[in-house]
């Protein structure tokens, strides 16, 4: 557990804590970890850009160019078009209040392709599309698991939708899409593995049913990290999305997405006080800096709000954000009788990371990224907000 000050990488001695760091290391395996999963699953990528919210690390993914993502913002969506990144799926329903919006990126020459799972919502929209005299091609949501939004697939509406955006003289049919979200309860291969069958399954079947009604379906997307990290066959699926994968986190590794020394992504933070009556120990890092997220809370390993780490990013085992306040972060070991081992090793003043439950929710807080590489620090901005 014990780093001595002189071993703390000196980059990491001038930054004001608490910030986001970035190994470019681990960031450039899982990238080419998942590029080649993709490539034998033999289907487009097409990256979750809600995860990174950075144009830096998208093109590292697309080997230095840009390539199709898919956003959650109008403001991810904004500042990736800014940077050459033209075909865009804005994968969450579309509020007829921000047509208006989405209409100047497609004036401007983008391809912000839209999501819907109701007839009313995509009535609404076309609308919205005929008063700024612009044409948006949209894809229909499909429920593969119960997790969130969509129309099931053999729901009668995914047809009678399709057949509404066809008739729109301001909306174009352009296939369906499915988010199995369920996937991050599976814990282990053959859970996961089962899930992305399911997924595949579930819109592939509603493709089927659109392509006997005589309705073209061009795209059949899916995606997660953890359905896509175990798929073994995505036959009759076009393109895949995935996002944390980029960075990976402690809930991706409690399911076996990953191991601890994948994840790339950690706050580095500072040791501010010593509670010898509480047996525990504060840092500058709190609810704001972490996120609130205890997505553990229910895996087989409760990380509390974070895994600490050592300065060089070497896990101290048993040592764990148990609680949390806006700006104070609450450190305890496992077993209460390490307490005075903790105190000695992690002095007043000194420099720890801690891994993220959920990495997307943690990044959120910062507006860059300090990439490391050996001793060299990079600033890499990143965007937020809606």
């Amino acid at each position: 557990m014990n780093l001595p000050t002189s071993q703390i990488p000196a980059a990491l001695a001038t930054l004001e804590t608490p910030c986001l760091l970035l190994d470019q290391p681990r960031l450039e395996r899982n990238i080419a970890r998942m590029n080649a999963r993709i490539d034998y699953l033999d289907v487009r990528l097409r990256p979750h850009v809600k995860t990174a919210k950075c144009t830096g690390i998208a093109r590292r993914i697309f080997g230095g160019a840009t390539g199709p993502i898919t956003v959650s913002t109008l403001r991810e969506a904004e500042y990736f078009f800014a940077d050459g990144f033209d075909d865009m799926l804005y994968a969450v329903s579309m509020a007829p209040a921000k047509v208006a919006r989405a209409a100047r990126l497609v004036r401007a020459g983008a391809r912000l392709r839209l999501i819907v799972d109701a007839l009313d919502a995509a009535e609404a929209i076309a609308v919205r599309a005929a008063a700024e005299d612009v044409r948006f091609e949209v894809l229909i949501e499909i429920d593969a698991d119960g997790h969130r939004a969509g129309l099931r697939p053999h729901d009668a509406n995914v047809i009678a939708l399709a057949r509404q955006l066809q008739a729109s003289s301001h909306l174009q049919f352009g296939g369906v899409m499915t988010h199995a979200g369920s996937s991050y309860g599976c814990v282990g291969a053959p859970a996961l593995r089962a899930h992305a069958r399911m997924e595949r399954d579930a819109v592939v079947s509603a493709a089927a049913r659109l392509h006997a009604a005589g309705l073209e379906c061009a795209t059949v997307s899916v995606g997660s990290t953890p359905s896509i990290s175990f798929a073994e066959d995505l036959t009759g699926v076009t393109e895949a999305r995935v996002g944390v994968y980029v960075f990976n986190d402690l809930v991706q590794s409690n399911i076996g997405v990953c191991l601890l020394d994948d994840i790339a992504l950690s706050v580095l933070a500072t040791v501010i006080s010593h509670k010898p009556d509480t047996g525990r120990l504060i840092i500058d890092a709190g609810g704001l800096a972490l996120s609130k997220d205890h997505g553990t809370a229910s895996q087989a390993v409760d990380y509390g709000y974070g895994q600490v780490c050592a300065a060089d990013g070497s896990v101290l085992a048993g040592l764990r954000v148990v609680e949390v306040n806006q700006e104070h972060g609450l450190v305890a070991p496992a077993d209460a009788d390490d307490a005075a081992a903790m105190f000695a090793a992690l002095p007043i003043g000194a420099r720890v990371r801690v891994l993220p439950n959920h990495a997307c929710m943690t990044a959120a807080a910062y507006e860059h990224y300090n990439l490391l590489d050996g001793d060299a620090v990079l600033q890499w901005p990143r965007c937020n907000g809606w």
